[in-house]
Order: structure tokens, then C-alpha cells, then sequence
């Protein structure tokens, strides 16, 4: 028990301290008291809060404060305390506290001077920029943030902890790929995501996909070879494009893949399963040491629908598996490996994105995949679920951060790649996409799915793809082939769509298609709506060749492909050195996106201790 020359000595520091008129301290049947200068007890209280005061007492102790406007009175019991507060001209309220633990000096017998509480420092001056600087904790306390260290504990009623883009998303999407962070720079088809641009990620410490959609299987080939030389481990992938009016160039792709030790793939525009891509991930099982699967490729499966999601969720069908043994594809170990592990690990929910796109609302698709995986993964009974990521409408820090929040493992960007230096698109377009607004952006009849009616999201801004797409359609839809076009829509077409007369389009086309697959010029020659078919397919083929070349007679048939996150880039990036287009690299902007997005984490814990900060 405390001493009344203890007491007293407390006392005294006490009154000190709290700038008191005078202080009684009291212990069991003790007590000590001490007169002090007085006028600014409520500052103090202001100042360090009764957490402070209650730290300063040791388990049983009393302490009043007595100043010109207000008496305080505060008894320890335990972990709480009860505090009295009366006011000289006004009312007297009564209440329990919550109190951080005794400072050594009120918990052990003193015998000398009791140390002071720590002094509470300046609260930062600019709460935002405070914020912006993510290495640097801050406390808050009384709807003021604080340099951590110049708040003591006992003062602090939250924390904002420093954050680092590599906490945004699934950790263990950044371990398993070998990434820095969770976000993956997607693959844009025709190669406008370049060697330079998978590169320039893969050396930032990102992820990336070569766009190897559309391209002849010498630039594929070429390209794998170049980005397996230069990157050695460093991680990377390429995209394999579901073509149904071709089956033979996934198969010849995926063995392009397997040779040149490519071991991620971002699948697009599945509608439904081929024996090629579930060729590419049951050769790329093996066992272990101790006969458990090691997965050494691993798939991207980019889709807008749940009934699409579950195909990729699921281990890989048993009659495909089956097939890919009878035809010695893959071994009979690795089909039943196949049927343990889902077919992708990773699925992304694209939502209104450029090009292939059902244009589905993120915050609809993001969470029913979520949901669909954690189901399927229940039924399964896997020991790792599948990641799900986003894509689709992400195009500046506040929609990164939102997918993030919503549960995205990672985040896909695509449309606002194109602007960037890396990609391998013309400068005409560059600068086109960098003028575009959220709405500068409409639909068109997609040139590799032409016949079968899908559609593509494009720029509208500056183009008129869309529209001339949309007319052949409906021509292809209308009329039986070629020969069956009355004579003044068949002269418009030459004159203003193709420049060149539809007998010349058709040579053209038939000795490419002679050389790729003369199955399709054979066809071709026995049904003419598919003559028309290949023809109008030569058109909008070309669209998207002149708009990558920057061909400046064919710019109002430039295609495109281009989401509404390019206009919310571009808004975004007025305010950033991103507005000049020779800043924008593609590694630059992941990092700005991210940053901008741990910003937003830490503004999101502010707020939650009742702080109004600006976002």
C-alpha cells in the first residue's frame, strides 16, 4: 500500500501534469494531496484523454482534480474505472470507462518522483496527404490522426496501419505465381499485348499475357521463343483464344505452349470445353515425391457466366480425359490427376470489358462466382479453392480497390494496356483510346465468331467499325451468298466498305484459306452463304490489322476493341503524369493503380473510426 508521503509526491507530478488547481490522490485508508498552478485541466483532458489519467493510477486508487470550472474524479477498479465530471456553472454526469493498464510508476510502491505520462504530440496537418504516405502508421484519437509515435497507446483509440500494394488481394495469388502483387496486365488478341509489354511487367515484378489471338502460328511461335530466352523464371503467360471455326489452331497452339515451357494461359472466349485446353493443364501435372500433384501449368479461365465458371471450377470432364489417352495426347496417371485438381485455379469475372464481353455488372459477377466456387470447392473437396479475380470497368484506383474489397483475389486490366507505350498497336490508336470518354464505346459482330452472331465491345469514338460491322450482319443474315446481293448494295460495298470488287476479295481469300485449311475453301465453294461468310470475315479481319499498322485511309474502319474503363482512365489520369501518353507505362500504371487502391484501404479503416477523410 501506498504511503501518504508517496501519495503526496504523486500528487504533486500529478497536479503538474494536468495542470490542476489542486489534486487529492487516495489509497485505501491513505492519502496525499497538492496544489498546482490550476486554469488548464480541461486542455489537458483535451489533450490526453482519461486513458491517460486512468494509466497513472495503480489498481484501488482515487484521484480528483479540482480546477476553477470543473472538479474530475476518477477510481480505479481493475481494467475500468468510474469517472464523475462536474462543471461549476453546469451539470455533473457520471460514467464507467474502459482504461488501458497501470504505468509501472501507479502499479509498484514509490519511492521517488512518478514519471509523467508521455506527452501527446501534434496531430498531422494535412490528414490526406498523411494518408497517401502508406509506410507511415498513424493513431487516431479524438477524430485526429497522429504520427504513431507521437501518440502514446494509452491515448490511442484505433490504429491506421501502413499498407503495401503487395496486402491488396489473395496472398497467395503473389505466391504462387512468383508476382510482387495481384494484378495481372491481360492478354489484348492480335498481339497488341506485345512481347515488350508481357516483358516490361515480368521485369516490374507483375504478370502479364502475350495476345496471341488472330496472330499466324510463326508469330506465336517467335514470340514464345523470345519471351522464354529473355525471362528465364520470371513469370509469364500467353493467351490461348477458343475458335470454333478453327479447332486445329488451339491444338497447334497448345503444343506450341508445352514446347517452349509456357506455364500460364489465360483462356478466353470459352463457351465450352476442347480436348486442347484440357490438353495444356493434365500435361502439366506430375507427382511428387510423395505421390501428391504438383501442378506445373496453370489456367486463367476468363468468363461472364456461372454456367461457364463451373466448367473451369470443376476438375476436367472424364470422357475428354478418356479421349486425350485413347489418342496417347496425355497418360493415364495425369487423367486421373486430372480428375482431383479444378481445371483453372484461377478464374477471372470479366465484366463490361473490350472486345469478347457479355458486358455483366461487376458487382453481380464478382460475388455469384465467389459463391459458385465456394460451393463447388465444398462438393470437391478441395484442399486449395480456386482464386476468383475481376475484370471488366477497372480503370482507375477507385474501381481496383472496390474489386478488391468485394473479394477479388486479383485484378485484370486490358482496355487501358492499349494506351500504354508497350503495346503493340499504332500511335493513331493510342491516341484515339486516350481521348475516349466512358461512353465513347458500342458493339459490334466480333470476326471470329461472325457467323455465329457475337459481338465485341469497341471504340465508337472516331470509328465507324461498329456500325459496318453490324451492316454486313445483317446483310450475311438476309440474303443466301454473294450472288444474291441486289446489285446497288453489292456496288456500295466495293466502292465504299472494300475498295476492291468482291471477285477480288474472294481470290484473296481463297488462297489464304487454301494454305491454312483448304477444308474452309472447299466449303466454301459448295455453300455460299459460308462464301459470303469468309468474305465479310476478310473485311472485318482487316479492320483490326489497319487500326494496329495505323493505316490513315481505313481510320473510320479501325476496330477497336475498348472498354467504358478507358474513359475513367482517362478522367483519372488528367491529375497524373499518365495524361502526357509518353508516360504511360504499363508498369508505371499498375503500380499508380495500386498505390492509389492502398490509399483507399487506409482512407476505408479512417473512416471506420468515424473520421471524415477525403477518398
Amino acid at each position: 500500500m501506498s504511503s501518504p508521503d508517496t501519495l503526496t509526491a504523486r500528487a504533486a507530478e500529478l497536479a503538474h501534469t494536468w495542470s490542476a488547481r489542486r489534486v487529492v490522490l487516495a489509497h485505501a485508508d491513505a492519502s496525499g494531496s497538492a496544489d498546482g498552478a490550476g486554469g488548464g485541466l480541461a486542455r489537458a483532458l483535451d489533450l490526453h484523454g482519461i486513458g491517460a489519467l486512468g494509466a497513472s493510477l495503480a489498481d484501488g486508487e482515487r484521484i480528483e482534480l479540482i480546477d476553477a470550472d470543473q472538479t474530475v474524479v476518477l477510481t480505479r477498479h481493475g481494467a475500468s474505472g468510474a469517472l464523475r465530471v462536474s462543471w461549476t456553472d453546469g451539470p455533473t454526469y457520471e460514467q464507467r470507462v474502459s482504461l488501458p493498464a497501470p504505468l509501472a510508476a501507479a502499479s509498484a510502491p514509490q519511492t521517488g518522483p512518478v514519471a509523467p505520462v508521455a506527452p501527446l504530440g501534434r496531430p498531422v496537418p494535412d490528414p490526406a496527404a498523411a494518408i497517401a504516405d502508406l509506410s507511415a502508421p498513424l493513431a487516431v484519437r479524438k477524430g485526429q490522426l497522429y504520427p504513431l509515435g507521437d501518440c502514446p497507446a494509452e491515448q490511442r483509440e484505433g490504429i491506421v496501419p501502413a499498407v503495401t500494394i503487395q496486402q491488396l488481394g489473395d496472398p497467395s495469388f503473389a505466391r504462387d505465381h512468383g508476382v510482387k502483387a495481384a494484378y495481372v496486365a491481360g492478354a489484348m488478341a492480335g498481339g497488341i499485348a506485345s512481347v515488350e509489354l508481357v516483358r516490361a511487367m515480368a521485369e516490374a515484378g507483375y504478370l502479364a499475357f502475350f495476345g496471341s489471338g488472330g496472330l499466324p502460328i510463326e508469330r506465336v511461335e517467335a514470340a514464345l521463343q523470345e519471351l522464354s530466352s529473355s525471362l528465364g523464371s520470371r513469370p509469364w503467360g500467353c493467351n490461348l483464344l477458343h475458335n470454333p471455326a478453327e479447332p486445329a489452331m488451339e491444338d497447334q497452339t497448345v503444343d506450341l505452349l508445352l514446347a517452349h515451357g509456357c506455364h500460364r494461359v489465360s483462356a478466353s472466349a470459352f463457351m465450352t470445353l476442347t480436348p486442347a485446353i484440357v490438353r495444356y493443364r493434365a500435361a502439366g501435372l506430375k507427382r511428387g515425391a510423395n505421390g501428391e500433384v504438383l501442378e506445373t501449368t496453370a489456367i486463367f479461365a476468363k468468363v461472364s457466366r456461372p454456367e461457364v465458371a463451373s466448367r473451369f471450377l470443376e476438375p476436367a470432364p472424364k470422357s475428354i480425359l478418356d479421349g486425350l489417352v485413347a489418342a496417347g495426347r496425355i497418360t493415364e496417371d495425369q487423367a486421373r490427376m486430372a480428375l482431383s485438381v479444378p481445371l483453372a485455379r484461377d478464374i477471372t469475372a470479366e465484366a463490361d470489358s473490350g472486345g469478347h464481353t457479355d458486358q455483366r455488372p461487376l458487382p453481380v459477377l464478382l460475388p455469384l462466382l465467389i459463391q459458385l466456387r465456394d460451393s463447388l470447392s465444398a462438393r470437391h473437396g478441395y484442399a486449395r479453392p480456386p482464386r476468383i479475380g475481376a475484370a471488366g470497368g477497372l480503370g482507375d484506383p477507385r474501381s481496383i480497390h472496390a474489386a478488391f474489397e468485394m473479394g477479388a483475389a486479383y485484378v485484370l486490366t486490358g482496355s487501358i494496356n492499349q494506351a500504354c507505350i508497350e503495346a503493340g498497336t499504332s500511335v493513331r490508336v493510342k491516341v484515339m483510346l486516350s481521348e475516349a470518354g466512358m461512353a465513347d464505346v458500342g458493339t459490334g459482330p466480333a470476326p471470329d465468331m461472325f457467323e455465329l452472331g457475337a459481338h465485341v465491345q469497341v471504340l465508337s469514338k472516331g470509328t465507324m467499325y461498329a456500325q459496318r460491322a453490324r451492316r454486313l450482319h445483317d446483310l450475311y443474315r438476309s440474303y443466301d451468298g454473294i450472288d444474291a446481293l441486289p446489285a446497288k448494295v453489292r456496288a456500295r460495298l466495293e466502292q465504299r466498305l472494300f475498295r476492291r470488287t468482291l471477285d477480288d476479295i474472294w481470290a484473296d481469300t481463297r488462297s489464304y484459306w487454301a494454305e491454312r485449311d483448304p477444308a474452309e475453301v472447299e466449303r466454301a465453294e459448295r455453300d455460299p452463304k459460308h462464301h459470303m461468310a469468309l468474305i465479310f470475315r476478310w473485311y472485318l479481319g482487316m479492320t483490326s490489322r489497319w487500326a494496329r499498322t495505323g493505316d490513315t485511309d481505313r481510320v473510320r474502319d479501325f476496330q477497336i476493341w475498348c472498354g467504358p474503363s478507358m474513359g475513367l482512365f482517362n478522367a483519372w489520369a488528367t491529375h497524373t503524369p499518365f495524361a502526357d501518353l509518353a508516360q504511360r507505362r504499363v508498369a508505371d500504371v499498375a503500380d499508380a493503380l495500386l498505390e492509389g487502391a492502398a490509399r483507399l484501404r487506409r482512407v476505408s479503416v479512417a473512416r471506420a473510426h468515424g473520421l471524415s477523410v477525403r477518398g
